[in-house]
């Protein structure tokens, strides 16, 4: 297909309302839609359109403003629970990396030993991959920065030697991002081992978990779509589960739901006591209207929704 120009051009406010009347969206309150406009663009607010919408530019009859905007709100809701989850998941991802290699070999400073990690070396997409290297230049950086974390400048100012602090202080500055790139960078599967029992996973799982789980996480720190959305980066399929898992009828995961059902593992397997399925179901049902298949809930192919509440994942 050939390229073209584009020639759309900027509208006011207003015009953009206008142009969703025209296309059959139902605006009871026009002031009020066009201050959301202010607050939210056009185009961000225009990915909400989608259900609504059998063919392109044209809403289906009787759709309204607030429909849409319902939506939105339960697009943000669900990132914020997702968010909180994913921090707690964070948390003790971290103390399990600084906890079982530091008692498996018996080193408080066990980052420090290059023979813990891969070599030096270029991976298939070109770029030049040295986990050892990349973590103490973190190390580095947080020591010479000019307003180091209090914990660095404590650890500088009274210790001498080794000249970098504990892995329990290292790792305080890293990014889940970091956190799994360091992961995928050890060296011995056994090592990688020991940190994904815990989480009664296959190692190769949860290095593919951990992944998802830093991509989904820039969602939603960085306010992106999660409702209604293929994931770029998908967790692996759980065939072999050690604890409460879903039928494989719910196995599509590149949507936002096999997602969530991941998510609620590792924070069961983590020994978390939370509210999670509560939680859930008291923002679907606050959003009733929302067409939350969108998610990759399942049906049973009569049009009706499986009830995910009913699996065992969900049963605590």
């Amino acid at each position: 297909m050939s390229k073209k120009e584009y020639q759309k051009p900027p509208l006011l406010f207003h015009d953009q309302l206008q142009l969703l009347k025209k296309r059959g969206l139902m605006v009871a309150d026009e002031p009020k839609a066009i201050s959301v406009l202010e607050q939210i663009s056009y185009y961000r607010f225009s990915a909400y359109f989608i259900p609504y919408q059998k063919i392109k530019d044209t809403f289906n009859a009787g759709t309204t403003w607030e429909q849409v905007l319902k939506t939105y709100a339960f697009d943000r809701e669900l990132r914020l629970f997702v968010f909180d989850c994913i921090e707690r998941v964070e948390v003790a991802i971290r103390t399990q990396f600084i906890y079982q290699l530091a008692i498996k070999y018996k080193n408080s400073h066990w980052q420090d030993d290059p023979r813990i990690f891969i070599s030096a070396h270029y991976n298939k997409f070109g770029k030049f991959v040295d986990p050892h290297s990349s973590f103490q230049d973190i190390i580095h950086k947080a020591k010479t920065n000019r307003k180091p974390e209090v914990f660095i400048k404590h650890y500088t100012d009274n210790y001498h030697k080794p000249a970098n602090p504990p892995a329990w202080m290292c790792f305080e500055l890293l990014t889940i991002g970091e956190l799994s790139s360091f992961y995928k960078g050890l060296r011995h599967n056994d090592d990688k081992k020991l940190i994904a029992d815990y989480f009664k996973l296959h190692h190769t799982v949860f290095q593919s978990w951990l992944h998802s789980l830093t991509y989904v996480r820039n969602i939603c720190a960085h306010h992106s779509r999660l409702w209604n959305k293929d994931l770029a980066i998908e967790p692996s399929l759980l065939l072999k589960p050690k604890g409460n898992w879903v039928s494989n009828r719910y196995n599509n995961n590149r949507r936002t739901f096999y997602f969530i059902c991941a998510l609620k593992y590792l924070m069961d397997a983590s020994g978390q006591k939370n509210d999670f399925t509560v939680r859930l179901d008291d923002l679907l049902k606050k959003y009733s209207e929302v067409p939350i298949e969108y998610l990759g809930i399942p049906s049973d192919g009569k049009g009706n929704l499986l009830d995910w509440k009913a699996e065992p994942l969900f049963s605590n």
